[in-house]
């Protein structure tokens, strides 16, 4: 069997430009739109000629507490102590003083310390530049209102005739 002739030098493997696809089936939620995929797949379907695409996206933030100087010093002292530690386990990895354990612990003991402090300092300098205009910590996230399964034009129908059966 030959391999389908490509367009403009694009491999078989490469995905095909949105354009050519049709939308075969629409979901509200990431799931199903797996789901439908998954059950073309299990019906042999080439499903390297199928694409998942979120449209409506809207941006999320949930806002998770108070954030003061207190817990930007409290945050800054935690990311400070880590790298600390990791810079200082790396140093006494290359420490001349015997025994080499003993040396790199008092290095990752100094470092997760120094660490610390530069963090928590680190962490209330860059809080107070805010000017109190970010007074609390979040989580933001990217949200779709739809899920589009597409297809390339030249399967579609197959694709199409198999769904009919999962509906």
């Amino acid at each position: 069997m030959e391999p389908e002739p490509t367009r403009r030098g694009m491999s078989p493997q490469q995905p095909t430009p949105l354009a050519s696809r049709r939308v075969i089936a629409s979901y509200d939620s990431y799931a199903e739109a797996q789901r439908t995929v998954d059950y073309l797949s299990d019906q042999r379907f080439p499903v390297e000629r199928v694409s998942i695409v979120a449209e409506d996206l809207r941006l999320v933030e949930q806002v998770t507490g108070r954030r003061g100087y207190g817990q930007a010093a409290l945050e800054g002292a935690g990311s400070g102590a880590v790298i600390g530690a990791f810079f200082g386990f790396f140093l006494g990895l290359f420490s001349f003083i015997d025994p080499l354990l003993v040396s790199a612990l008092v290095l990752v003991v100094y470092g997760l310390v120094f660490g610390a402090i530069i963090g928590a300092l680190m962490g209330l300098i860059m809080h107070a530049f805010t000017g109190g205009k970010r007074d609390f910590s979040s989580i933001g996230g990217i949200e779709a209102g739809r899920y589009n399964v597409m297809v390339d034009e030249e399967v579609a129908e197959e694709a199409a005739r198999l769904l009919e059966r999962l509906r």
